[in-house]
């Protein structure tokens, strides 16, 4: 029997590159190892959009979301693609794990601080306080064992790990206790130089944008900020451009000989990001073709999503069935 996986990603938006190298590319290679399931967390979303407006654009970002899973490899016929909110029972889940972890550990999660960095958040709400409880019922609803992250997610890992130990501890063995599994680019950085790629940073290459938009991110690309003239001597090392060039450059002589003429002062930025403006281009190229062509075939997106959620929801219902039992919840059953 195949060990199962569950990772997925909130619908805010349309992914870029770092959501590849930080979590899809793992996905298109253990579809056909494992059992997988990728989640469209809606309900996530309600934590940072709480706005009537900001929630009317969840429809099409579910839709994006799944356009961008399928064109770059990802098997609605191998894998479970399915929507968080047509499985009711993750809620009651959801609160049963709630009541074993402490405020305390929630706040120390690392990601939480960011969250409220980024979005200038004073207080977090319940809900945002508690989303890595969410979160942790999601994997542990359909008792994933793996679960592909980018390297900012680890800790949330970690904390589902704790809430199956000790569910278990208390209650009996129900809930497998999921590793993470991370990129080989574990964080991909922004454009602008900040250590991560993020749609609310707007600092992101879309896995969606065309050549000439990817041309123009690319030129103004964050480099080496003290090399003033393109004949002084550059740093490679944490170069964002140089990091990109070695995530999707496939040529890698190319690569290798920028690096050496950069670190003599013997190359500019500008042939530096041409070269990985039309490499990325070139990585992004069938990626494009493809989600192009997958958009326009009526009802792919509704029958995927429907499908999946469909047998998601079965293993859901079992999953709450073993939980209750080992936790004395079934009485007055009929």
């Amino acid at each position: 029997m195949k060990k199962r996986i569950l990772t997925g990603d909130r619908p805010t938006g349309k992914l870029h590159l770092g959501h590849y190298v930080g979590s899809l590319v793992n996905r298109v290679k253990l579809q056909d190892e494992y059992e997988c399931f990728f989640i469209i967390a809606d309900l996530h979303t309600l934590t940072t959009q709480v706005r009537r407006d900001e929630i009317a654009g969840i429809p099409q970002n579910i839709r994006d979301l799944v356009l961008d899973y399928i064109s770059v490899g990802i098997d609605p016929q191998k894998a479970t693609i399915y929507l968080q909110s047509r499985i009711p029972e993750v809620t009651e889940l959801h609160l049963l794990f709630g009541m074993l972890v402490t405020v305390p550990r929630l706040q120390r999660v690392p990601t939480l601080k960011e969250i409220l960095r980024d979005l200038k958040i004073e207080t977090p709400s319940y809900g945002l306080l508690g989303y890595p409880i969410l979160q942790a019922a999601d994997i542990l609803m359909v008792r994933a064992h793996l679960v592909p992250v980018g390297k900012d997610q680890e800790s949330h890992i970690e904390l589902t790990r704790e809430v199956a130990r000790r569910f278990n501890n208390l209650y009996g063995k129900v809930f497998p206790e999921p590793e993470a599994l991370i990129g080989d680019v574990p964080t991909l950085v922004g454009t602008d130089g900040q250590a991560k790629m993020s749609k609310s940073l707007g600092n992101c290459i879309f896995l969606s944008d065309g050549p000439d938009t990817v041309r123009t991110k690319v030129m103004g690309m964050y480099t080496d900020p003290t090399r003033i003239h393109p004949t002084d001597p550059g740093h490679v090392e944490g170069n964002p451009v140089f990091i990109y060039h070695d995530a999707f450059n496939r040529n890698r002589e190319e690569v290798e000989d920028l690096k050496e003429r950069y670190r003599k002062g013997r190359v500019g930025d500008v042939e530096v990001k041409e070269k990985l403006a039309r490499a990325i281009n070139h990585f992004l190229d069938p990626i494009r073709e493809r989600r192009n062509r997958l958009a326009n075939e009526p009802g792919l997106v509704e029958d995927i999503i429907h499908e999946g959620s469909e047998k998601a929801r079965a293993e859901a219902r079992e999953t709450l069935a073993l939980a209750k039992e080992a936790m004395g919840l079934v009485y007055f059953v009929r």
